[in-house]
């Protein structure tokens, strides 16, 4: 199975039309990835989707969303809320 970065970065790279191979922890998505704001929102839902469970649902805030600025930060965030590579 892939570990969370992976799947993060294959989520983006779908969402964003991005070559996954150029998403690195340190990538931003808005300065590096070119992602505005509807682009985030949209990633954020994906995200959520994808890291949910039937025993527990992923939710993240407005304000929690604002605080993820790179692939890394929600990686970090990710693993925060129970998350780990399978």
């Amino acid at each position: 199975m892939a570990t969370v970065f992976e799947r993060i970065r294959d989520i983006t790279a779908e969402k964003l039309s991005v070559d996954p191979a150029t998403i690195k922890p340190e990538s931003s998505f808005t300065d590096d990835l070119n992602a505005d704001s509807l682009d985030v929102v949209e990633l954020i839902m994906a995200l959520e989707e994808e890291f949910s469970t039937d025993e527990k649902q992923l939710e993240i805030s407005d304000e929690e969303a604002e605080g993820l600025r790179t692939v890394s930060d929600v990686a970090v965030f990710l693993k925060g809320k129970g998350v780990s590579d399978a």
